[in-house]
């Protein structure tokens, strides 16, 4: 299929990166990029077939250009992706703090991309790893696995293998890509569920808790609600944030819990304009299994 275009206008404040970015799975992410005019590119296996999705606001009015036999899926989506279904509204500060958080995050929606598991495998990816060794396993996979995105994209753009295909990747790929098998076989067993349809049982996945539901129903169904129990990061985030200090899961939990119902857009604020911990002794390692 030739170029498909939409023009939107969303008729609310849109931060289109603020809104989407969440999707970038790091520097050189094979199906997310920006490009130099201040477009957003992402490249996704859509029910329809692979996709290439490309946003541009001139302020008022958004511009989808898509491509691929996905091509239309995208376009029809585009809203929902930008946030159309988001009621930021629905979050009433109790407190000043979160009152500056809203007036900062005025372009932030929560959109949703309904496809679960383009969110799900990056997810399991990260699982308890810095972003680094997570983010070179997602550009192997995908560069050496996708297929070339459709369009006049960039160069390295690829479309991320649909479910099926990820079970079909050889042990020694995922070795190659920096991966250990746990991750491997949470990703192999995760192909037996479909996840677009029940993805409110993501749990009951060997290896899927609720960091990894949270990281993907956050993404995939625009879940305003979902809390990262279990991240490095996020715990001490909301605490500092919020009180000045850094907590615990269970501390985070406490904290959120007044805004019950809209926790994770909290949570997209606080990542977004939150107060930022001292850095003090070394990060975590970014381990390397390919040479074991």
């Amino acid at each position: 299929m030739g170029e498909v275009t939409r023009e939107w206008v969303p008729g609310y404040p849109l931060d289109i990166r603020a809104t989407v970015g969440i999707h970038r799975r790091g520097f050189g992410d094979p199906s997310f990029t920006y490009g130099r005019d201040g477009s957003v590119w992402w490249a996704v296996s859509t029910p329809d077939g692979p996709g290439t999705l490309t946003l541009r606001s001139d302020g008022t009015t958004i511009t989808g250009r898509a491509w691929g036999s996905g091509a239309a899926w995208l376009l029809e989506q585009m809203p929902d992706f930008l946030g159309a279904q988001d009621d930021p509204d629905a979050l009433v500060p109790l407190d000043d703090v979160v009152r500056e958080l809203v007036r900062r995050s005025g372009g932030l929606r929560i959109g949703r991309t309904d496809r679960v598991w383009a969110a799900l495998v990056p997810a399991i990816l990260e699982q308890k790893v810095v972003g680094a060794e997570a983010f070179r396993a997602w550009r192997y996979l995908v560069r050496r696995f996708g297929e070339p995105a459709p369009g006049p994209v960039p160069d390295t753009m690829r479309v991320p293998p649909p479910q099926r295909d990820w079970a079909r990747i050889p042990s020694w790929e995922w070795h190659r890509s920096g991966i250990e098998p746990v991750r491997m076989r949470t990703i192999r067993d995760a192909t037996a569920m479909d996840v677009e349809r029940h993805h409110d049982r993501l749990t009951l996945l060997r290896g899927v808790g609720r960091w990894t539901e949270a990281e993907t129903r956050s993404r995939a169904v625009g879940d305003p609600d979902v809390v990262n129990v279990g991240d490095y990061h996020i715990p001490k985030l909301v605490g500092l944030t919020l009180i000045g200090e850094p907590v615990d899961d269970d501390g985070m939990l406490e904290l959120l819990e007044p805004y019950a119902g809209q926790r994770q857009r909290i949570i997209r604020m606080v990542e977004r304009h939150g107060v930022r911990p001292e850095r003090r002794g070394p990060r975590m390692t970014v381990r390397d299994y390919r040479d074991l």
